[in-house]
């Protein structure tokens, strides 16, 4: 497979680095191809402005999502955007590295996705109708593709448990599992999350490699989460809500949009 890797961290010599380095090797000796865009090292600017659409008139409004859409159709994007735009097309798999802060991914991440996932390619694809609502959650741009999360967080597992005082790390990761990923159309695998981290020694550094190392090999094969498609018959259209009577017995929430959840 053809992997990209794209990793935020300020720190190269972080754990996460360490874990950077680990989940590189362990896929190029699986045979895999491996490229990585390391956002802090390539100084990648964040936010979404004017400077991003040079063919916009100056006495234009800004609407990011039409000036978006009418760049990518004309390939009017800046070079760097259309760069990482090539690198996910090329890619079978996408992974995204980050350190968990305050319960999501580091600014410069969301920058990256801001950015990259246009309307025209990761948004605004499809025919909307009464039928359909675009090819999306399960179709589009980046369907047959895989992506996973690999995550750090400083705190302890039972702190992400489904009654830890932090909230499920399923629920927290949701909106980037399913409303960044699975919305253009990957197959999303379950996230790779490491726990305690900032009290991790070298001992304990190896578990987690290892751990990781067995992901890495099983990354074509593990079955990704079960999510609902949006144009598969279990939703309603155009009110998008689940149709009755498909709730999984003790599913709520989040969980509603997994197929079998909690079942």
């Amino acid at each position: 497979m053809k992997v990209l890797l794209v990793f935020a961290h300020p720190e190269p010599r972080s754990l996460n680095g360490a874990l950077r380095d680990v989940a590189v090797r362990e896929l190029e000796a699986q045979g895999h191809e491996v490229r990585m865009t390391d956002l802090y090292a390539d100084g990648w600017k964040s936010q979404v402005d004017r400077a991003d659409f040079p063919a916009l008139a100056p006495d234009t409004r800004f609407k990011p999502a039409a000036a978006s859409g009418e760049a990518f159709a004309v390939a009017g994007l800046t070079a760097d955007v259309r760069a990482e735009q090539e690198k996910l097309l090329w890619a079978d798999a996408l992974i995204l590295q980050f350190p968990l802060w305050w319960f999501t991914m580091p600014a410069i991440l969301k920058g990256w996705v801001d950015r990259v996932f246009a309307y025209g390619f990761a948004y605004g694809v499809g025919e909307h109708s009464d039928k359909r609502w675009g090819d999306r959650y399960g179709e589009g741009t980046l369907a047959g593709k895989r992506a996973m999360l690999l995550v750090t967080a400083g705190g302890w597992e039972e702190h992400y448990s489904p009654d830890g005082i932090n909230g499920p790390i399923d629920d927290l990761l949701f909106p980037i599992n399913h409303g960044i990923l699975y919305y253009p159309g990957y197959d999303v695998l379950p996230p790779f999350v490491g726990y305690r981290v900032d009290r991790l020694d070298e001992a304990g550094f190896e578990p987690v490699a290892e751990r990781l190392r067995e992901r890495m090999r099983t990354l074509g094969s593990i079955p990704p989460i079960p999510y609902r498609r949006q144009n598969g018959g279990d939703y309603l259209i155009p009110s998008m809500t689940l149709k009755p009577g498909l709730e999984t017995p003790g599913a709520s929430g989040f969980a509603l949009h997994v197929d079998g959840a909690g079942g």
